[in-house]
């Protein structure tokens, strides 16, 4: 996209309820799949999914193949879920090159009111009209995060604090994503989710995969630990370097436990280890390293008692 034709983008009122739209296929969206480290079975399990997507929906009738269109992702917050959503509608779009595919995130806290019938309003028209519209216009990905929000299980909600409006916000999520099902098989929900019980069970079960995206396992951990301190050689080499050094296996086993945004963020707890290392990053150690890891899991574990 050009620079005039983003500042045009720019100057468009999004839809309530949109964060923004992007054209498809993104680089920079693609570099957020590459950077998420993941068994590649379920990458390709999950990109085969949204391919399907578009390839079958259109030519099947949904009374021998009932899809709707929907992906849920779930597991614990920093394990990429996020990212790995918005890296998929990538590579969907490169798999359809004579496609023009749209990317739609959703902020879903734009839409709750606390008056009476207002969040059943504005969710109806954020997908019968703008999603509704986008689909009419091309394939669209659209990307519901925190979809629990939108979703919550009304088995379990509370009768403070305004239920029937919860309940009619989450009744109008149903009958559109039913609607927009029957209506336009060029239409993608990728969904995310920390708290999946929080999600309404006649949600999940509209959903053609749901897929954990769980916490990564020791090889997982040494992988992003390695990801991470090869990047920042980039600019302070001696850091590259420690990924050979003896001790950083254990630094990596340390690591097990944590998210991987955790992992990362915990490279730069090590390197504010101290004025040394935070003025001249190259000092860093894999002791240093290993102490905050050590730290992070323990900062995790008080958090979960």
């Amino acid at each position: 996209m050009t620079a005039q034709l983003k500042i045009l983008a720019a100057e468009i009122e999004l839809p309530k309820g949109i964060q923004r739209i992007l054209p498809l296929p993104d680089d920079g969206l693609g570099a957020l799949w590459t950077s998420i480290i993941l068994d590649p079975a379920v990458k390709q399990k999950l990109l085969a999914q949204a391919v399907l997507n578009f390839s079958m929906r259109s030519k099947v009738s949904r009374n021998v193949l009932p899809l709707h269109g929907v992906i849920l992702l779930v597991g614990p917050p920093g394990t990429g879920k996020t990212s790995l959503a918005r890296g998929l509608a990538h590579r969907v779009a490169k798999a359809f090159p004579n496609d023009k595919f749209r990317l739609m995130e959703v902020e879903p806290h734009q839409l709750a009111s606390s008056s009476l019938g207002k969040s059943q309003r504005a969710v109806t028209e954020l997908f019968a009209q703008a999603i509704a519209e986008a689909a009419a216009g091309g394939p669209v990905v659209v990307l519901l995060d925190e979809v629990e929000t939108l979703a919550a299980d009304r088995a379990k909600l509370s009768m403070d604090a305004n239920p029937v409006d919860v309940h009619r916000a989450t009744d109008a999520v149903l009958v559109q994503l039913d609607a927009l099902a029957e209506r336009y098989p060029n239409l993608l929900f990728v969904a995310t989710s920390n708290f999946p019980r929080a999600v309404d069970s006649a949600f999940t079960s509209r959903c053609d995969l749901i897929l954990e995206i769980p916490l990564p396992n020791k090889e997982a951990s040494a992988d992003i630990l390695k990801d991470c301190l090869i990047g920042l050689g980039a600019f302070y080499p001696a850091i590259g370097k420690l990924v050979n050094a003896p001790g950083f296996a254990d630094c990596a086993a340390a690591c097990v436990g944590l998210d991987g945004r955790a992992i990362r963020k915990m490279v730069g707890s090590a390197i504010a280890t101290n004025l040394e290392t935070a003025t001249a990053p190259g000092n860093l150690t894999l002791a240093q390293i290993l102490a905050a890891a050590k730290a992070a899991k323990a900062s995790r574990a008080a958090a979960e008692c």
